[in-house]
């Protein structure tokens, strides 16, 4: 009997408390023994669109996000994939890994909305169940022929883009993202120049 694995993908620039909420909510919903932040290599839906951080520094954000939370891991598997970040190669890196794991992708309510534009998405719907974790009043839901299912969750009006301007203008990001993530965006001196 394999595992129960919960993949959230992600840019990740920076993670925060509405990743790891969403992560634990569906991983305690669904009895998953873990779910992997799967950080994006080259984000492809994000190209062109503004700068990302390194890969490198993003995921060194996401392991100190999750070093004390149980079940939540960081994962590295589309960094070492190089090129761009598709999750039908992660699905089927992963099929490979566990052959015998039981593989649910989670995507918030607008993600779900979008699996159509997504590369190779079929291939994703045959490896994989995709898990819709939607905040109170929201709605999405994946195309025919996806196995899927509903998780509600805490709103958490947070948002990435945001806490790169309040680092960039001197502002704090304390309580909406981790201590040690605080640390890592410091030592590393990102977001100081804005988008």
């Amino acid at each position: 009997m394999g595992r129960r694995v919960g993949i959230l993908g992600g840019t990740f620039d920076p993670p925060h408390i509405g990743h790891l909420g969403m992560a634990v909510e569906v991983r305690d919903a669904l009895g998953l023994d873990v779910v992997l932040l799967v950080v994006a290599h080259e984000p492809w839906q994000k190209v062109g669109e503004r700068r990302v951080s390194p890969s490198a520094d993003r995921l060194a954000l996401v392991e100190a996000a999750v070093a004390d939370l149980d079940g939540v891991e960081a994962s590295d598997i589309e960094i070492r994939h190089g090129g761009p970040s598709y999750t039908a190669d992660t699905v089927a890196t992963l099929s490979v890994a566990g052959p015998d794991d039981e593989l649910w992708v989670i995507l918030g309510a607008d993600a779900a909305a979008g699996l159509p534009t997504w590369e190779r998405g079929k291939e994703v719907a045959e490896r994989a169940r995709v898990v819709v974790a939607a905040r109170k009043g929201e709605s999405g839901s994946p195309p025919p022929g996806w196995s899927w299912r509903t998780v509600p969750i805490t709103r958490l009006d947070v948002s990435s883009t945001d806490l790169r301007a309040r680092v960039a203008a001197g502002r704090t990001i304390a309580v909406l993202v981790p201590a040690a993530v605080r640390t890592e965006i410091a030592a590393r001196a990102l977001y100081r120049s804005g988008e």
